[in-house]
């Protein structure tokens, strides 16, 4: 779906400011009225591109804004003394990085990234990931679709509607 500049910019600002913040400064960092930022958060609402108020956005439903979001696994040589706290800070500096956990298992370190296009990916993980001291090796995994996200899922269907999972 097409959003105006301003719908897009409110998004964001709700995306980086994790928490529901009041309208007031919505309105103020996007140069609107109160009035004006009221109707956009409704319309994002009833549209569910603004999906819950902890600012989790189905950026797939706005058209230019799709990107491509990887997992990728890193193998980490540790350094003495540092471990592997040196090599994810290195990381997690990139703009390009979701979020860093260091794992158990076959790779040390599991990074998100999103990116604008595969291609985009493919050179942050060839030109700025696997040239870094440390890394041994990688291996990426693309999101194709998200059904859940922390704890919300993107889109029901009637027969998930009826489903009754038990705690």
């Amino acid at each position: 779906m097409k959003l105006t500049e301003k719908q897009i910019e409110v998004l964001e600002i709700l995306e980086n400011n994790s928490a529901r913040i009041p309208v007031e400064d919505i309105a103020k960092m996007a140069e609107l009225s109160k009035a004006e930022t009221e109707t956009i958060l409704d319309k994002l609402e009833e549209m569910k591109v603004l999906v819950r108020f902890n600012s989790v956005i189905d950026w797939s439903k706005v058209d230019g804004h799709e990107g491509v979001t990887a997992m990728i696994d890193v193998k980490v040589a540790p350094k003495r003394g540092v471990g592997f706290d040196e090599v994810a800070q290195r990381i997690y500096r990139f703009k390009e990085v979701r979020s860093v956990y260091l794992m158990s298992g076959a790779y040390d370190l599991s990074v998100i990234i999103e990116g604008r296009s595969m291609n985009e990916v493919a050179r942050f993980v060839s030109e700025k990931l696997s040239t870094l001291d440390s890394v041994l090796s990688t291996t990426t995994h693309f999101i194709l679709k998200k059904y859940k996200h922390d704890g919300t899922i993107f889109e029901q269907n009637e027969d998930d509607k009826r489903i009754v999972v038990s705690p």
